[in-house]
């Protein structure tokens, strides 16, 4: 099964020659939250209660695909390091220029870059590790605001629903390296922690980067959170914050190693029966 390609040239400009806006560009224009427009009844209607079972059982199959999907196309795509971070920062931020940073330093210690897909936060740390000569992924969302894969993925995956795609953000990762973002980022890095405190996943490194940032939410985590006894004292050690992305980095790579030995499961073999193709291994496939 192949995956689409990041377009170029006419493929990114309207009928008048003008580039398409990106969704977060296109939200900003219209006047529009970021990921709000008219929302697809179909999706709303899967999580309004027990539904026609004949319509639970196409959902159902419907998701196994999806992940089917998933699995398939990131196989091959080797030991991943997955950048979080909102869709909304430009080029001139330096929030931008961090992950850049990060994703060149992550590429250069072997790790394959994996992101949302989108614009931001995401396209800043795929840039830099394919300007590295790395390996640079996106799983791209279905969004009511078309959210465009960006233009710096070696491959990518559109999903529907969020939380196959974060299954997959998580699957193929020795570590999550956290920088500023909105409810989404949010949603992904707390996920995350709550895999590893519960043992749900490996002791994977957490970074978190953008200090000034973050500074409220670990003041409230301290403050209110350790003091009312809602989380223990050790589940502070399951983050690491600075906004170095070389000790960044380098403390991913030390604990990958030492701790994981980097080991990616059995030998992986294509297999011609699976459809994935045999000859050199491609990002693409």
């Amino acid at each position: 099964m192949s995956t689409n390609q990041p377009s170029s040239g006419k493929a990114d400009e309207k009928p008048d020659g003008r580039p398409r806006e990106t969704g977060a560009e296109a939200s900003a224009a219209s006047g529009r939250p970021w990921g709000k427009a008219a929302a697809s009844a179909d999706e709303k209607r899967f999580l309004l209660g027990p539904q026609r079972r004949r319509f639970e059982l196409w959902r159902i199959l419907r998701i196994m695909y999806e992940f089917l999907r998933g699995f398939r196309t990131l196989h091959f795509v080797g030991p991943c390091v997955t950048v979080f971070g909102s869709a909304r920062f430009k080029e001139n931020h330096r929030y931008y220029e961090i992950a850049r940073r990060v994703g060149s330093e992550l590429a250069n210690a072997g790790f394959t870059v994996m992101t949302g897909g989108g614009p931001g936060i995401m396209e800043a740390a795929n840039r830099g590790a394919k300007e590295a000569g790395g390996k640079s992924i996106g799983c791209n969302i279905q969004l009511p605001l078309e959210q465009k894969p960006n233009a710096f993925l070696d491959c990518f995956i559109t999903f529907r629903y969020f939380f196959v795609r974060k299954v997959m953000l998580v699957k193929y990762s020795y570590a999550f390296v956290v920088l500023p973002g909105g409810f989404g980022t949010l949603d992904e890095v707390f996920e995350c922690l709550t895999l590893i405190q519960t043992d749900k996943i490996a002791d994977f490194p957490v970074v978190v980067m953008g200090q000034d940032y973050w500074r409220p939410l670990f003041e409230f985590v301290r403050g209110t959170m350790l003091a009312e006894g809602t989380i223990s004292p050790q589940d502070l050690d399951l983050v690491f914050v600075t906004d170095d992305p070389v000790e960044a980095v380098a403390h991913i790579r030390d604990i990958a190693m030492k701790r994981f030995g980097l080991t990616y499961g059995p030998s992986l073999k294509r297999r011609w029966w699976l459809y994935e193709p045999l000859g050199a291994a491609r990002l693409d496939a």
